[in-house]
């Protein structure tokens, strides 16, 4: 298994994994989240979105959020931003990281951000042209069924995954929203697109509606994938595709790769302290109105 150097677990609880919830969780419960991650070995966190807090309150006070997340270097903060505000809104929060999301199905493309494909990926050229300085991931949602659309073709991925690496993009994380497509079907689409774009890292982010996420974990790794979204607790979903169910728990998939041998540098004990205080967060949080 091609995984000498260990691989690196991206923790989006704060942002998708709060976002699904119908609880707000204050500020600096947040960040006290943040902090127990960071305690437990997690060196990658997305920590909120900036988005219109209209359509997703949960992620309300993303910039007094960053002003207090606890920095000494050693882990690098990123936000998702879905159009050219949001972005502008990251820069000056001081996101180590952006994500730019967009969708590879039309359907949710139009749900999510209100937009086409294209559309998005046009705004998102200016974006990154105009903020040199920022390090920019791409986030594909739906990158392999949509609850609107259907099975993706991988040729549609594909030309989703050439349109941000044209960009200069050279991180691109490929979500199964929905978190029903075969391990196996993803594996033949990471290789056919992995190699069609071999300046670009690619990563995942599993939901895991049948169970099978770790299965497709175990298929990412024979092909060389070292990154992976997960989500403390198993939280999450997406408020804009119908069906979609929880991210993979980094407990299960620290656990899961620690079984096999592969570095994570994660503290299981810790892991499991971490999570705890998001529950307690959550069952403390303000309901939405």
């Amino acid at each position: 298994m091609p995984v000498a150097g260990g691989v690196t677990i991206n923790d989006v609880v704060l942002r998708d994994g709060l976002q699904d919830e119908p609880v707000v969780v204050a500020v600096p419960d947040r960040v006290a989240i943040a902090a127990a991650l960071a305690a437990a070995g997690v060196r990658a966190i997305e920590a909120a979105s900036f988005v219109n807090p209209a359509r997703v309150p949960q992620m309300a006070g993303a910039e007094e959020l960053f002003a207090a997340l606890p920095r000494d270097g050693s882990v690098r903060y990123s936000a998702l931003a879905l159009n050219a505000r949001g972005v502008t809104r990251a820069v000056a929060a001081g996101a180590d990281e952006i994500v730019l999301v967009v969708s590879a199905g039309q359907g949710h493309s139009l749900a999510n951000a209100g937009r086409g494909v294209e559309d998005v990926l046009a705004g998102f050229r200016d974006v990154v042209a105009g903020h040199p300085q920022a390090t920019f991931t791409g986030g594909i949602s739906t990158a392999f069924t949509c609850p609107f659309d259907g099975e993706i073709a991988p040729r549609r991925l594909l030309g989703v995954a050439r349109g941000l690496a044209g960009m200069g993009v050279a991180r691109i994380v490929l979500a199964d929203t929905l978190g029903t497509t075969a391990p196996e079907r993803i594996a033949r689409t990471l290789a056919m697109i992995r190699p069609a774009l071999p300046g670009v890292e690619f990563g995942l982010h599993l939901h895991d509606a049948r169970g099978q996420a770790l299965d497709t974990v175990d298929a990412a790794l024979e092909l060389g994938v070292t990154r992976f979204d997960a989500a403390a607790g198993g939280y999450g979903g997406c408020p804009f595709a119908p069906g979609a169910h929880g991210n993979l728990a980094t407990e299960r998939l620290v656990a899961h790769l620690h079984s096999l041998g592969v570095r994570t540098g994660v503290g299981e004990g810790a892991l499991a302290d971490a999570v705890a205080l998001v529950k307690e967060c959550l069952a403390r949080g303000a309901p939405l109105a």
